[in-house]
């Protein structure tokens, strides 16, 4: 792991694989929307982001070092938070999304988005140590002190599908109220404690869900998929494989 991790064409290979899971899956959660809500939503608009990184999906294996690799990541992504807020069907809770804000979050939505990746983060950090992989010592994210690289390297494919479809449906079924959050002095949005405790309770309940992992083609709980992919990412690792298949949702 540490001798690939310092090998440049190995982490850029390993990046190319979770920028096209997590590029791919965004394309997927926007063509979703217009699919089950085209007439509901700014059709064109939303159109128009699935067709730009769709582009950004074909500039991937040209990239020839990971600072142009973080340039295709970050105009798809830009690309696709513009457009986000559509995925909030549910306009009686009055939520509003108006771009991606991290520290601190500056709406709802954001402070939703950041603590459902925190707890991402976590478990795709236990997930690699069971795996026997070293969660700080990433390819795609470089190291920092008290940083987990390589879980941030996991959980970039996985953040569409497990975190983004899992926050708007929370919005879109009322099970948050804008009462739910505080707003601090600063402008922050933050959750109130009896609502961290309500909705881990939902995501448990989320983790339970069964689904059929797109390349081991078992049926797994929506829970165990970053242990699947830190597994998958240890064969590679230890040669038993010749890639790292990320994780394409259906």
């Amino acid at each position: 792991h540490y001798r690939l991790s310092d090998n440049k064409d190995i982490s850029l290979f390993l990046a190319k694989s979770f920028v096209l899971g997590k590029l791919f899956n965004c394309r997927c959660v926007l063509q979703r929307l217009l699919r089950d809500h085209g007439d509901r939503v700014d059709y064109d608009s939303v159109k128009t982001v699935c067709d730009r990184i769709f582009h950004s999906l074909g500039k991937i294996n040209s990239a020839c070092d990971l600072y142009s690799l973080l340039g295709i990541e970050g105009e798809a992504a830009k690309n696709y938070y513009s457009v986000f807020g559509s995925l909030i069907i549910d306009s009686s809770g009055c939520f509003s999304f108006n771009g991606r804000s991290r520290r601190p979050p500056k709406d709802e939505v954001n402070a939703l988005l950041s603590f459902f990746y925190t707890i991402l983060a976590h478990d795709c950090m236990a997930a690699l140590e069971s795996v026997g992989l070293d969660p700080q010592v990433g390819f795609y994210h470089q190291e920092r002190p008290g940083r987990s690289a390589l879980a941030l390297d996991l959980m970039e494919e996985l953040r569409p599908y497990i975190v983004d479809r899992f926050v708007v449906s929370l919005i879109n079924n009322r099970q948050v109220a804008k009462s739910d959050f505080l707003i601090m002095d600063n402008g922050s949005v933050l959750m109130k404690p009896d609502l961290k405790k309500n909705l881990l309770q939902v995501w448990q309940k989320r983790k339970q869900d069964v689904i059929t992992h797109p390349y081991l083609k078992e049926k797994v709980e929506v829970g165990l998929i970053p242990y699947c992919q830190a597994l998958l990412l240890a064969r590679f690792v230890r040669e038993d494989i010749d890639g790292y298949p990320p994780f394409l949702m259906r």
